[in-house]
């Protein structure tokens, strides 16, 4: 509005500059000129013409070096003046309305809010509520459910398709019992397929290469059960689940090993290498960085290459599922100077490891 005003005023100093090189009778013919078309206009018209603040400004300015005969008949009146006067005094004075209900809740409680939701199907939003309590945030009942609503998250049990757990949510709880196993295949050099059995311990994500052979059959795989107990030992007892395939070299003697200990075996369906992903997630990587690279000669060669890599895989390999670390590190790492760090050749210089020199 103040460079309105500025531009009005700029326009009439303007005018009065080009007034001031004309002739009188010039003007006075023009004055007359203009006050016909405003006594037409107000007849047309029929009402006041309606003017902004800064216009009426102008005016009232000009109005000032006008007879008093003329300065009657112009468009600011005092009682103009007044309501300007008023008007700023309702501004001067004017508070922001207060605002009725409790005050929005914030973008971090609305994130918290659902990610509780999310990670919790079976929480509804009055369990949610009394989280959010726990962890000193009051929130209603009623606000979660519409922060729930307009994120698309459906009321408890489940959030999503199905009523039961995803076979993925059943294995992810069940890991710090399970155990999971599979074979797969190296080809050497002289185009000889070798096998080789794996087994996994879900929770750490620690692996065991049992054995390799160019004959797999029901009676070496009962065998490779048999020491992988000897070799978990006490900490046998603390797996509760067997995963495995259909594999035929798996039979009900391979199966007694361990149900004798009180492990139960899991069945994966037919042709479905997803429902043991974290087994058939290691063979790919084992594939990948090791076999994949390398030309094996032998039976003697292969045991000897994969119990290496086994062993860089257990104890120098991070794991994003481990916050990327290695299944043994110590979780309380140190930080090492950059100049005491080596690096440590492993499959003929394949793979690196870099360690502390002390």
């Amino acid at each position: 509005m103040a460079l309105r005003v500025l531009y009005l005023i700029f326009l009439r100093l303007l005018g009065l500059l080009l007034l001031l090189s004309r002739s009188q009778d010039a003007k006075d013919v023009e004055l007359l000129a203009l006050r016909h078309e405003n006594a037409v206009l107000r007849r047309q018209l029929g009402a006041r013409p309606r003017l902004a603040w800064p216009e009426r400004a102008v005016l009232a300015a000009l109005a000032r070096h006008l007879p008093s005969r003329l300065r009657r008949h112009r468009l600011v009146t005092p009682a103009t003046l007044l309501t300007w006067h008023r008007r700023l005094l309702r501004w001067k004075w004017k508070q922001k309305p207060a605002r009725a209900g409790l005050p929005p809740i914030s973008e971090e409680l609305t994130a918290l809010i659902l990610r509780l939701a999310r990670e919790n199907p079976t929480w509804g939003s009055t369990r949610i509520q009394g989280e959010m309590r726990r962890l000193g945030h009051r929130v209603g009942a009623s606000t979660i459910r519409r922060i729930l609503r307009s994120a698309g998250l459906g009321p408890a049990p489940r959030r999503g398709p199905g009523t039961g757990p995803t076979w993925r949510e059943f294995v992810r709880a069940q890991a710090s019992g399970l155990l999971a196993a599979d074979f797969f295949h190296i080809d050497t050099v002289a185009l000889t397929r070798l096998y080789a059995f794996a087994v996994m311990e879900a929770s750490t994500r620690t692996v065991h290469i049992l054995g390799v052979t160019a004959h797999p059959n029901a009676a070496w795989a009962t065998q490779l059960a048999r020491n992988l107990l000897a070799d978990l030992g006490q900490r046998a007892s603390g797996f509760r689940y067997l995963l495995r395939d259909r594999d035929s070299r798996y039979t009900h003697a391979f199966d007694a090993v361990f149900t004798a200990d009180g492990i139960e075996i899991l069945k994966s369906a037919p042709q479905a290498p997803k429902m043991n992903a974290h087994v058939e997630r290691f063979i790919r990587t084992a594939r990948a960085e090791c076999t994949d690279r390398l030309l094996i000669y032998n039976e003697q060669h292969a045991r000897r290459i994969l119990a290496e890599y086994a062993e860089h895989y257990n104890f120098g390999r991070p794991h994003r599922a481990l916050q990327l670390r290695a299944p043994a590190d110590d979780p309380d790492v140190i930080p090492f100077p950059a100049q005491r760090i080596e690096r440590h050749d492993l499959l003929g210089g394949l793979i690196h490891e870099y360690r502390d020199t002390r």
